[in-house]
C-alpha cells in the first residue's frame, strides 16, 4: 500500500528524466562560462601601444574564446536536436578495473614538485625531474637511461623557448653555463 508520502511530486520524476537524457548541457555551460572568461580577460588586458604587426597578445585569446562560444552554442544545439554522447568504448580501456590512483598521484606529486622547485634549481633541473618523474609515474623503470632523456629533452625545450623563441625560462644554478 502507497501513502501520500511515497508519491512523487507531478513532473519531478519527468525533470530528472529529461536532466539525465540533457546531461551533456552541463559541459556546454562549463564552456560558455569559459569562454566568457577568456573573451573578458583578453578584452580588459593591458595593451602596450608600441606593440609591433598586426597580431597582439589579445589575438590567441580572443580566438580561443570565441571557438569555445562556438563549441558550447554547437554542442547545446546538438543535445537539444537529441545527440548523444557515446559510452566508452577504447580498447585499451577496462571500465570494469578501478582507477589507477597511485599513478594520478605521483603525477599529481612530480607536477607539484615541479612547480615548486623550478624557481631555486631553474627549468633545466626542475624540468628533467619532472620528465623523469613522468615516465617513473607512468612505467618506465629504465634507471640507466630515463635521467639522460629527461636531462635531453629538458635542455633541448629550455633552449628552444629561451633562446630560439625569446621566452624567458629561469636557469637556476646553470644560468651562467647555458
Amino acid at each position: 500500500m502507497t501513502t501520500q508520502t511515497d508519491i512523487p511530486p507531478a513532473g519531478t520524476t519527468e525533470r530528472r528524466s529529461w536532466l539525465r537524457d540533457h546531461s551533456e548541457l552541463g559541459v556546454s555551460a562549463l564552456l560558455l562560462v569559459l569562454g566568457v572568461l577568456v573573451l573578458t580577460d583578453a578584452l580588459t588586458m593591458d595593451v602596450d601601444l608600441t606593440q609591433r604587426g598586426p597580431v597582439g597578445p589579445r589575438t590567441v585569446p580572443l580566438v580561443v574564446g570565441a571557438g569555445l562560444l562556438l563549441v558550447a552554442a554547437l554542442l547545446a544545439v546538438d543535445v537539444l536536436r537529441g545527440g548523444r554522447g557515446q559510452a566508452e568504448t577504447g580498447e585499451d580501456i577496462d571500465l570494469s578495473e578501478p582507477a589507477d590512483w597511485r599513478t594520478v598521484l605521483l603525477l599529481a606529486g612530480v607536477f607539484l614538485g615541479a612547480a615548486v622547485l623550478i624557481g631555486p634549481l631553474g627549468f633545466p633541473v626542475a624540468g628533467a625531474l619532472l620528465f623523469w618523474g613522468a615516465a617513473y609515474a607512468l612505467g618506465s623503470r629504465r634507471v640507466d637511461r630515463d635521467p639522460l632523456i629527461a636531462a635531453v629533452v629538458s635542455l633541448v625545450t629550455y633552449v628552444v623557448f629561451n633562446n630560439l623563441l625569446g621566452v624567458p625560462l629561469p636557469g637556476g644554478p646553470l644560468m651562467g653555463v647555458l
